[in-house]
């Protein structure tokens, strides 16, 4: 497996939780390694649903947040990935408190990619769970898009061999 550069990890880090829909709900990309990404969430108001719980749109955007950001780690530079579908199972609805979602790379294929992630809260208590399939999309949607679509200065190179 090919050793990831820490100072990309870090301004991918960077850009992509300056980017507008991560702003928008507020969530943020804590870690990023090779099968694994943590993203974190504090609930405020427009995260509820007109009956004061958490909406299931937002569990579904973390839950394929976390997954696809597992999976970014061990594609190769120039690729990316576009979400085929996303299977989100919401077992308890919250108003208030940190959400913590770890994705967990399940399957990384030529061309499609299949990971999970889990939603909990600061109890530990699992309040959503959801898979999402993912195509690998060469020269397409990849991080160097990402960076300059918004602006950021280049990005060190992914890999450090």
């Amino acid at each position: 497996m090919r050793e990831l550069n820490p100072e990309h990890i870090s301004a991918v880090i960077g850009l992509i939780n300056e980017s507008p829909y991560f702003k928008h709900l507020a969530m943020v990309v804590r870690e990023l390694r090779n099968g694994h990404s943590v993203v974190e969430l504090d609930i405020d108001q427009r995260h509820l649903n007109p009956f004061g719980g958490i909406h299931g749109g937002v569990y579904s955007s973390i839950i394929d947040t976390a997954a696809y950001w597992s999976v970014y780690c061990e594609l190769e530079e120039d690729a990316g990935l576009i979400s085929i579908d996303v299977y989100v199972n919401n077992l308890r609805s919250i108003s208030e408190g940190r959400l913590t979602v770890v994705g967990r790379r399940l399957k990384l294929g030529r061309s499609i990619c299949l990971a999970e992630a889990v939603v909990s809260d600061d109890n530990d208590v699992i309040l959503a769970q959801g898979t999402s399939k993912m195509m690998v999309t060469p020269h397409q949607q990849t991080i160097e898009a990402a960076r300059a679509s918004s602006g950021f200065d280049s990005l060190p190179p992914k890999f450090l061999d």
